[in-house]
């Protein structure tokens, strides 16, 4: 089996987590490609796929790529953007699937990254100390939602991390938080908004779910319209049958003859041994249509 065949096995029946995943890493390649062959031919910078995929806070210039609100979430032109963003969504990505299904996974992922992409945009044309045209790209907000919904539904679940040993995740989601909110004049204050949108998203998803309603519902069903136009219809199975000729039916007629005989000699040893009056309805019944 080759490299591609094996990838794209392990692509088909790996989970929604694992396919997520994977989508990433292709985008993040086929980006960097391209980047690179804009970069050799010098070429208008209109032509870069990151221009094309990259959300921005400019509503003129949004308003001609609303795909962007969508593509953005799944960007990624730095190595160790794309690797930190997909361990943090592998290691709690896992802990999520534990308790919800695969669905709310991914509605989860693309909602807490459109929250992140709202509020960014809301925030770079409410203050003047940012640039609307500075666009933004990552997975962050996606996976920021995702850390803070699970977090918050198990939050003394204990994880263990590196040089710090075990830590519950409500302090982990948290600490994120306070993060965020302290960078956000920082040269990433777009990204840092985003995590904000995704983590406060996350939260509303977790505690109305935890009352039993899933603010996300509507979306799910639409996600189910979506998929089902990608699945295989089912096969119409077809099945020969024999026609019936005349011996089959002589030998069917016999057949139901004998049976019925049976019965009416049991309804006539009853009568026999207990009298017509022990009969039921209908055994009745019976006795008088053979009778005829």
């Amino acid at each position: 089996m080759s490299v591609i065949e094996e990838i794209k096995a392990s692509f088909k029946s790996g989970s929604a987590l694992i396919k997520l995943i994977y989508i990433n890493l292709a985008v993040f390649l086929a980006v960097s490609l391209l980047g690179v062959l804009v970069d050799l031919l010098e070429v208008n910078y209109k032509l870069a796929p990151v221009y094309w995929l990259a959300v921005t806070a400019n509503i003129s210039e949004l308003v001609y790529k609303p795909w962007t609100l969508f593509t953005y979430m799944f960007v990624h032109e730095d190595f160790l953007h794309i690797i930190f963003n997909l361990l943090w969504f592998y290691w709690f990505g896992q802990i999520f699937l534990k308790y919800f299904n695969e669905k709310k996974l991914i509605s989860l992922y693309i909602l807490g990254g459109l929250a992140g992409a709202v509020l960014y945009i809301l925030a770079f044309n409410a203050f003047s100390i940012y640039n609307p045209s500075i666009p933004m790209i990552g997975a962050s907000a996606s996976v920021i939602a995702i850390v803070v919904a699970i977090s918050f539904y198990i939050p003394d679940h204990t994880i263990n991390l590196m040089f710090i040993g075990p830590v519950k995740l409500k302090y982990i989601a948290i600490g994120s938080v306070i993060i965020d909110i302290l960078s956000i004049t920082s040269s990433n204050a777009g990204g840092h908004i985003a995590h904000l949108g995704g983590a406060l998203f996350g939260y509303l998803y977790i505690m109305q779910m935890k009352k039993g309603r899933n603010i996300a519902k509507g979306f799910d069903r639409f996600m189910d319209k979506i998929f089902s136009l990608f699945k295989p219809k089912p096969k119409v199975k077809v099945s020969y049958r024999r026609p019936i000729n005349d011996l089959d039916r002589d030998i069917e007629y016999n057949k139901t003859k004998a049976e019925g005989q049976k019965e009416v000699d049991k309804i006539l040893d009853k009568i026999a041994k207990s009298g017509y009056d022990s009969l039921s309805k209908k055994e009745k019944e019976l006795l008088f249509k053979n009778s005829k």
